[in-house]
């Protein structure tokens, strides 16, 4: 145990012994050594902050044998223009990956100019999401990646059979599927193509200064930023936007005071996961974005209303926690979510 743990440790004991003695926890802390309680204070909000959230793991993913090929093979199905009906778009196209996979718009507009009902969610760190879809309509990203083909307002693909005839077509295909599937009676399918998709999005994490933080490193992040974060977990923010991906990993309703129109101005009225579902009990109810590169990815919320990060954080702290926000507390938890903005890969 380090001099540090066994400093805050004994501060401890001798704080809950105060308070059997009839002392207030404020008065207890006033007792104790300044620079001792400002230790105890940083070690406890990076326990606390432990708690609730999780580092992204930067082990390689894949990295070898048919796993390689795999991620190679959907990397250049991720940005081929011949996913698409008309061959003008790619995925690339509404998730370009040198702006933190999105771009930038309310709905993006299809192979044919349709515009898209909800906004387009970042793909990356979409591996830590529960299900896909602002609705959680597909399991896993295996599943997700056939939507955006066939779908009229995307890719607008009208046939499989023909999309498959275009990659048989090119030699470079026929050889990365044979590599990526090697054992496969025919590589190249529609399936082993989700797979090789799902498979390269696997790898589009995202590692940030708050993952150093968590991970220990308490210099990681400046004392505003360290405010920003202890007002997200004090104010009832971190159960929902939880986990590795800080979100992503429940649904819940938006918003829990009132509709969420009352608070972004939206004139849509979408009814979230029971468009889905059709279960009247997730009417207004939707998956819980990821927080991660927030600062990059606006706009913001499933119908794309608000474009200004501010604005949305005060929606959400009325509209779900019924908690207007001080100028101080915004401005800091402003400071905290920037520093979720991570590296993008090479």
């Amino acid at each position: 145990m380090n001099g540090l743990s066994e400093k805050c440790i004994s501060s401890r004991y001798a704080l809950w012994i105060l308070i059997f003695l009839g002392f207030s926890l404020s008065a207890c802390k006033d007792l104790l050594p300044e620079p001792a309680a400002a230790s105890c204070a940083e070690k406890e909000l990076l326990e606390k902050a432990q708690t609730y959230l999780k580092p992204v793991s930067v082990a390689e993913r894949a990295n070898e044998g048919s796993g390689l090929w795999k991620v190679r093979l959907g990397e250049r199905l991720f940005k081929d223009v011949l996913l698409s009906q008309n061959e003008t778009q790619s995925c690339n196209t509404c998730h370009p990956l040198d702006a933190y996979g999105v771009d930038g718009k309310r709905f993006s507009e299809g192979a044919f100019g349709q515009k898209g009902v909800r906004n387009t969610p970042t793909v990356y760190n979409a591996v830590f999401n529960l299900a896909q879809f602002w609705d959680g309509r597909a399991a896993d990203l295996e599943e997700q990646a056939l939507f955006p083909i066939f779908n009229e307002r995307e890719m607008a693909m009208r046939d499989s059979a023909v999309l498959l005839e275009r990659l048989e077509q090119r030699e470079i295909y026929r050889d990365l599927f044979a590599k990526a599937f090697p054992d496969a009676e025919q590589p190249l399918s529609m399936g082993n193509l989700a797979r090789a998709l799902a498979a390269f999005e696997e790898t589009l994490l995202t590692p940030s200064r708050f993952d150093r933080y968590l991970l220990g490193d308490e210099q990681a992040l400046s004392e505003k930023e360290k405010k920003g974060l202890a007002y997200f977990l004090d104010l009832g923010c971190s159960p929902c936007h939880s986990g590795t991906g800080i979100g992503g990993s429940m649904y819940q309703p938006f918003g829990v005071v009132g509709y969420y129109w009352d608070y972004t101005g939206s004139e849509m009225r979408d009814e979230g996961r029971y468009t889905f579902t059709g279960d009247p009990s997730e009417r207004y109810w939707f998956k819980v974005p990821s927080l991660r590169n927030v600062a990059k990815t606006a706009p913001y919320f499933h119908d794309g209303s608000v474009p200004d990060l501010a604005k949305a954080v005060q929606a959400m702290a009325s509209a779900q926690l019924n908690r207007p926000l001080a100028d101080e507390e915004l401005d800091a938890l402003l400071a905290f979510l920037k520093s979720l903005t991570g590296e993008l890969p090479e």
